[in-house]
């Protein structure tokens, strides 16, 4: 599956690391003026290179093109000619007015999935506005669930889960429409938004509202359906608790040395748990400070009681499970050198996927990209002279 990524920073570029880890050949164009704006985003950096942009853009090929010069588009027309895949996260009517908008891409290519990503999507009344992140978890609702609990200032997610998650969203479209594609030849847009995203990540929030007229608040770690089902303080440190349904609870309280609970009505069933959770959090809280996080995960999963701990990011790089499953691993870098990434998340046993590449240096496979589309020797040096291309001379 070749795939054209016309985007930056982070939710397109998500979309194309997706389709790459799965095997797919990602051709990443960036302007030619600075490249995607990730390459500033310093510090950190290793060697000099942006952490983040290596981070985004392993496992892609990488060109730079003027896309305002007309042996620029040019360049590009010839790429998308072949193309299985475009992938752009540009305002709406930006690529139209580079003359690549879809229905001219379309009579290039007829079989060309055209995958558009963005702030709101390319239709409704917020169509023309920018989006980023943080606007998205606000305007979700993410933000007025997210956080320790009412009163207190409004939180966003950590992450920047409506990037990553529009940036799934579209990786999971451009499959679908690339399996249309091998049936009938045909392709089609594909419009996600971090709009849509976010919200995706509101389903039992949403159900709650739905079923009972009102907004849930934040609730720190607890579950708003179950419990108990969030975060409690130990000894040294604190522990997740997964004792949701009745079975895991009364084997929590065996492990606990808290079975007089069982006769607690209050903790009776899980709608009395949830009426009384807080006062369920302050009990249970008693229990847990009476040994080591290490010490309770051992006892919990003993009893078959789903628990773990919270790991730092650096704590969770070094963790077994996530080593295991190859989700930290290293790609060699032509500047960095050995650089640590995180692999791909889903693993394949017969068809090709993994982490192959590193992140490109600026202009790094011009050359390579272009000689492979057709372009002379004495077409691609004057694209360069010219400055209608960009390729890397640090190799």
């Amino acid at each position: 599956m070749k795939v054209i990524e016309l985007a930056h920073i982070m939710a397109g570029p998500v979309c194309g690391l997706m389709l790459a880890d799965m095997g797919a050949d990602v051709i990443k164009v960036e302007k030619a003026k600075g490249g995607d704006d990730s390459r500033r985003f310093l510090p950190p950096d290793i060697e000099g290179e942006s952490a983040a942009f290596m981070m985004m853009n392993r496992n892609k090929r990488g060109i730079a093109v003027d896309l305002k010069s007309e042996a620029g588009r040019e360049v590009l027309l010839r790429l998308l000619k072949d193309a299985d895949c475009v992938i752009e996260n540009y305002r709406r009517d930006t690529m139209q007015k580079l003359g690549l908008g879809y229905e001219t891409l379309r009579e290039l290519n007829p079989g060309l999935i055209y995958c558009e990503i963005s702030g709101f999507g390319r239709t409704g009344p917020y169509a023309d506005r920018g989006g980023f992140d943080l606007i998205a978890q606000g305007m979700s609702g993410l933000m007025a669930i997210t956080g320790e609990g009412s009163g207190r200032p409004p939180v966003k997610v950590g992450a920047p889960v409506s990037d990553i998650t529009a940036g799934i969203l579209a990786a999971m479209g451009c499959v679908s429409a690339y399996a249309h594609k091998l049936k009938t030849g045909e392709g089609q847009r594909v419009d996600t938004s971090l709009f849509e995203a976010a919200i995706t990540q509101t389903y039992w929030q949403s159900a709650i509202a739905f079923a009972t007229g009102e907004s849930p608040g934040p609730m720190g770690s607890a579950h708003p359906l179950n419990a108990p089902y969030q975060a409690f303080q130990t000894r040294d440190g604190w522990v997740n608790l997964g004792a949701a349904n009745q079975t895991n609870w009364e084997r929590a309280l065996g492990v606990l040395g808290a079975n007089e609970l069982q006769q607690d009505q209050r903790f009776e069933s899980n709608q009395a748990r949830m009426t009384h959770r807080l006062e369920l959090e302050e009990v249970l809280n008693g229990y847990f400070r009476q040994r080591t996080t290490a010490e309770w995960i051992e006892a919990l999963e003993a009893a078959g009681v789903p628990a773990g701990p919270v790991l730092s990011i650096r704590e969770m790089h070094q963790d077994p499970q996530a080593l295991a499953r190859e989700m930290v691993l290293e790609t060699k870098h032509p500047v960095a050198g050995n650089v640590k990434s995180i692999g791909a998340p889903v693993k394949f046993h017969g068809s090709p996927g993994g982490v192959k590449r590193s992140a490109p240096l600026f202009g790094q496979h011009t050359r390579e990209v272009l000689e492979q589309a057709g372009f002379s020797h004495e077409e691609i040096a004057s694209f360069i002279s010219d400055g209608a291309v960009i390729a890397s001379d640090r190799l």
